[in-house]
């Protein structure tokens, strides 16, 4: 067994993990890990400005190519910047490995300079966690830590590593050697389990398949598998904000997403159907809206590799605990060897009714006059992007919802957002992160100008690292999703929801070395994206739009599937159930 310090057996584990970027910050209590990060070639470490963007950087890294993220910060300030980005990857179900520097064990509870409890303090924001006391037992801790944050329902792990034990020799471990603990997550489901949701494909009239981000971290094969499942029954199929791409937004079995914010046709046909197979999503708020009142007549099959998400919130008739491809392919198996049989007819009968529901053209809007809408701007980007090798990424608020409507997407890994947190100043550094791991591929971040300040200092990242991301920014000089909600839920009491004191971004992004656009015509949009594309490097681009439009369709919090908002704000646009009556 080989012996080094506890500084080379972390970077020794890295390589051997397949790691090639590290996302970080120095301080003090990390510097033995910097100073051996800086006496090797093969693993590159991109200096952020703030241990959040590190972590947000590292899951735009791991969304878009399905390795996990690696982040490294110093102790105290250094690991409790990263917290944010912890709980959103734990949300969302992304793989991090954070390593965090802690001061010696003999210092640790004496309030020493920049300590911190960081494994109480990430506890809850993180699968697992370690604090590593004995240089001996680094290695295998760090190769478990890489199984936990990838195995099963992925992750955010954390290690903390005292600065004694990075300094002090011990035995190096080869993954393939190293005891990977107990954790073993299901991964095949159970076949009666399978069979009856086989029965349910078999019998149902009104079905639709509601997928989520599952189906991506599964992997490639599941997205094939999903299609294929798709293909073969001619069933309708809805995603969460979480699982665009897993199926083509050009498919024709595809109703656009679903909750929230979510289109009117697939909204409905979740209510009112009567099998409801729910693949890798975890019936979280935004979808459900009313939980007594989400979809009641229908049958429903939970599939899912985390047992603790089944019948956590929505009560299933079938639930099966497994890896999204393994099932997938036990239930096309199962229901071709039963003869491939569904009800044709009924199903049939079903899409007309889905398709009476298409043509209230949910999404529809009217760009007049000489103000952007910021649906127009999403629309043009989608129509001069969509031809080149593009990643999206999305800070969070009403751009974010409009970009789900209005960008469309072909594959899974394509699209990065805060789904479940919806953290303010995610996309940027996601961004940067995205780019990294794919230099040749254009990536653009759909922004507000709200969302996009708080993490702007990382246009220093860009520049330094030459990432060329785009920064799209719809701005409409408020917090619009903020100011959205105030308008129809508190009476037009806009508190605290205007941008105040707002800088000028072309010259923001080029005191940064960076170019700057800003378009206010729809007329010049076309030219003015074409230009931010055809630019070499980081470009942040101002687009002026319309200040007080809102993101419709809407479910208020609080209401049924068959409750939404539709249109013009001012007519509050409700349709209610069964008769399209506007109110």
């Amino acid at each position: 067994m080989t012996r080094m310090s506890g500084a080379e057996i972390v970077v020794k584990a890295l390589k051997d993990q397949g790691v090639d970027t590290v996302f970080g910050y120095p301080g003090g209590a990390v510097l033995p890990i910097y100073d051996a990060i800086f006496q090797q070639n093969d693993i590159r470490h991109i200096l952020v400005r703030h241990e959040q963007a590190a972590t947000h950087a590292a899951e735009g890294y791991a969304r878009s190519t399905g390795k996990p993220g690696i982040v490294l910060v110093t102790s105290g300030p250094g690991a409790t910047n990263a917290v944010t980005g912890l709980t959103d990857a734990l949300l969302d179900s992304i793989p991090l490995v954070v390593l965090s520097g802690q001061v010696p064990t003999f210092m640790i509870g004496n309030d020493a300079f920049q300590e911190a409890d960081t494994v109480g303090i990430t506890r809850p924001c993180t699968k697992h966690n370690w604090l590593v006391k004995d240089t001996d037992n680094l290695a295998n801790t760090l190769h478990q830590a890489f199984h936990v944050a990838t195995s099963g329902r992925p992750g955010p792990v954390l290690i903390d590593i005292p600065k004694d034990v990075q300094f002090a020799d011990g035995t190096y471990v080869k993954p393939e050697k190293a005891n990977k603990g107990h954790y073993a997550p299901q991964v095949k489901g159970d076949v009666d389990a399978i069979t009856q949701a086989v029965e349910l494909l078999e019998t149902a009239k009104r079905p639709i398949l509601y997928t989520g981000g599952g189906v991506i971290n599964s992997g490639t094969a599941a997205s094939q598998l999903l299609r294929e499942l798709v293909g073969e029954t001619g069933f309708p199929i809805t995603s969460t904000l979480m699982g665009l791409g897993a199926y083509p937004a050009s498919g024709e079995a595809w109703l656009g997403m679903l909750g929230m914010h979510g289109t009117y046709e697939a909204n409905m046909a979740m209510h009112d159907c009567d099998a409801m197979i729910c693949i890798g999503a975890r019936f979280d708020d935004r979808i459900t809206g009313r939980t007594d009142a989400f979809s009641p007549k229908s049958k429903k099959v939970h599939i899912d590799i985390d047992p603790s998400s089944i019948n956590k919130i929505i009560r299933v008739d079938v639930p099966i605990v497994g890896d999204i491809a393994h099932v997938l392919e036990d239930m096309l198996r199962i229901w071709k060897a039963r003869g491939r049989k569904t009800r044709s007819e009924e199903v049939a009968k079903w899409w007309k009714k889905i398709d009476g529901w298409r043509e209230k053209q949910c999404l529809s809007y009217e760009q007049k006059g000489p103000i952007i809408k910021p649906q127009y701007a999403l629309q043009r980007l989608e129509a001069l992007t969509k031809k080149y090798d593009r990643y999206i990424t999305t800070e969070v608020g009403q751009h974010q919802m409009w970009a789900a409507q209005y960008l469309g997407f072909e594959d899974p890994h394509r699209w990065m957002t805060s789904g479940g947190l919806g953290t303010m100043g995610y996309g940027f550094p996601s961004s940067i992160g995205v780019q990294i791991a794919h230099p040749e591929s254009l990536v653009i971040n759909v922004a507000g100008e709200a969302s996009w300040l708080m993490n702007m200092q990382e246009l220093g990242t860009a520049m330094q690292f030459r990432a060329p991301v785009k920064q799209f920014i719809l701005n409409n000089e408020r917090l619009g999703m903020v100011r959205q909600w105030q308008e129809l839920l508190h009476g037009e009491r806009y508190s605290s929801s205007w941008s105040e004191s707002l800088p000028d971004f072309v010259k923001l992004a080029e005191a940064f070395g960076a170019k700057g656009i800003q378009c206010s015509d729809p007329d010049g949009l076309d030219d003015a994206i074409m230009e931010m594309i055809e630019h070499d490097g980081p470009v942040v681009f101002d687009c002026l739009v319309e200040k007080h439009e809102n993101c419709f369709p809407m479910i208020p919090s609080g209401k049924a599937h068959n409750e939404m908002l539709l249109g013009d704000a001012s007519t509050q646009g409700a349709i209610q159930a069964g008769g399209a009556v506007m109110v």
